[in-house]
């Protein structure tokens, strides 16, 4: 056989397999999947088909494995009878009409109930969350719950390790979650192991990524969750990593980056959600359930208390019930919304609901960071900037060198939801997040004096200024916000 014939072969065997992938693409891609994301697979495939096919094999599945997505259920049937019956709320102040639905909603979707008789606080200072959550770890007496998407042992982060440490050597069960891949790419990962491992703590990774070890799914599904729960009485969510503001990244520290979050430190009945928030990823984790820790903390009376509640969400809940609740919100909404999002980058059914709320004639609010850590992210979110501004929606870019990093939003006078979830396709689809929905005009009119303080801190984007920018960086923004269709 001549070499010009064996050429020949290969090329028309190349030019099959390629036919035969772009037409395997058309039926396979487009199944339960977003229409703009099944758009941006397709064209990945068939401009680089054999890189496209790679990449969509490697990360084109946003399910947990069946094993986990089993364990998963099975917990969340647990969790639902345990917690059955504890939704005593009062109605002293009238709720809006239609806060039952959504609570129906969330319910229905794998939430904790609404319950009554809260009170949070909320911490802006960094360094302040850290120290409350020393605090409260210092006064244990029984257990010591962690989970956070990173957790990182640093010069910012040691007393919290060394509470941690204290509170475990005079007897209080210390049991402690950390996402694998999330934290194994902070600065220090092995320093930190080894001291966990020094510690007598029990400690697992969140969804490793140890194929030798049999643990393996899609690398960037992550458990992005964030909270601390003592003696069930206590409890703490929020945006915030366990981790120095600079997040100890060489690039943040020569643009001179500092993380701006928001915490939220709870008392009463809603702590035992955020603990079932917990004992759901101990058992997957780990296969033991801690069923005698389900205990929910008596009501607390008296003026400023709140009705609260915790809504899971991620790969292991069916229907993205945290872009569901977030749709219902905005849709309900009667007279004013203000959003807080580092990662701002909506879907369709998103992008509608907020121009939608503006037609009704809704004061609408945005704040978003004037920079950005995370370029594909920070350029994405961009290209949205225009529909939002033609739309009326006021956008506030936060003042360099801080990064906005805190996330919620408010709804009139009465609804705001705080905690880890960002408003992207990332939370709404491929991470575990952690969402507490909150009835109480204290607690709302207590975000409104932290957007106040946003504001005041902030520059106010025209769409004048927006369509000034160099046509350059509209052609990279588009492109960002393609690639962020790739789920």
């Amino acid at each position: 056989m001549s070499a010009a014939l064996i050429s020949e072969l290969i090329v028309i065997f190349a030019l099959v397999v390629d036919f035969i992938i772009r037409v395997v693409a058309i039926i396979v891609v487009p199944r339960n999947r977003r229409p703009t994301s099944a758009t941006a697979w397709l064209l990945a495939i068939f401009f680089i088909p054999y890189l496209g096919v790679l990449f969509f094999l490697l990360i084109g599945s946003y399910k947990l494995p069946k094993r986990r997505r089993d364990k998963q259920e099975e917990i969340n049937r647990f969790i639902l009878e345990s917690t059955e019956g504890m939704d005593r709320v009062t109605r002293e102040h009238p709720w809006p009409a239609w806060l039952d639905s959504v609570v129906e909603l969330n319910r229905n979707l794998g939430a904790m109930p609404l319950v009554g008789g809260n009170r949070a606080q909320l911490i802006g200072a960094y360094q302040g969350s850290l120290d409350a959550m020393i605090v409260e770890i210092e006064h244990a007496k029984r257990y010591v719950h962690v989970e956070f998407y990173i957790l990182a042992l640093d010069t910012t982060t040691a007393p919290f390790f060394d509470a941690l440490e204290a509170a475990a050597r005079r007897g209080v069960v210390v049991r402690v979650l950390l996402d694998h891949i999330a934290s194994r790419r902070a600065k220090g990962y092995r320093r930190m192991i080894r001291r966990l491992e020094g510690m007598p703590v029990e400690w697992h990774l969140m969804l490793p990524v140890q194929p030798l070890r049999g643990k393996y799914q899609r690398p960037d599904l992550r458990n992005h969750r964030k909270l601390l729960v003592v003696d069930g009485s206590v409890g703490f969510t929020g945006s915030q990593n366990v981790i120095d503001r600079s997040y100890n990244k060489r690039r943040n520290l020569r643009r001179g980056l500092k993380w701006k979050e928001l915490v939220t430190r709870v008392e009463g009945p809603v702590v035992a959600g955020l603990n079932a928030i917990f004992i759901t990823d101990w058992y997957i984790e780990t296969d033991t359930l801690l069923g005698r820790e389900v205990e929910i903390s008596p009501e607390i009376s008296g003026p400023g208390t709140i009705d609260c509640q915790v809504v899971p969400s991620g790969p292991g809940f069916r229907g993205e019930n945290n872009l569901r609740l977030f749709l219902a919100l905005l849709y309900y909404a009667q007279e004013r919304i203000v959003i807080t999002s580092p990662y701002f980058v909506p879907d369709d059914s998103m992008l509608m609901a907020i121009t939608t709320a503006v037609g009704r004639g809704l004061t609408v609010e945005l704040f978003v960071s004037e920079i950005g850590d995370q370029p594909m992210v920070y350029h994405a979110q961009r290209s949205y900037y225009e529909a939002l501004l033609n739309a009326g929606v006021r956008i506030w870019m936060y003042k360099k060198p801080y990064i906005l990093h805190a996330k919620h939003f408010t709804i009139d006078d009465d609804v705001a939801v705080i905690g880890t979830s960002n408003m992207d396709m990332r939370s709404f689809q491929l991470n575990m997040e952690l969402s507490l929905m909150v009835r109480g005009r204290t607690f709302v009119s207590a975000l409104r004096e932290v957007e106040d303080g946003y504001r005041a801190d902030s520059r106010e984007l025209t769409l004048e200024e927006w369509q000034q920018r160099p046509f350059w960086k509209t052609i990279l923004d588009n492109l960002a916000r393609l690639t962020s269709a790739l789920q």
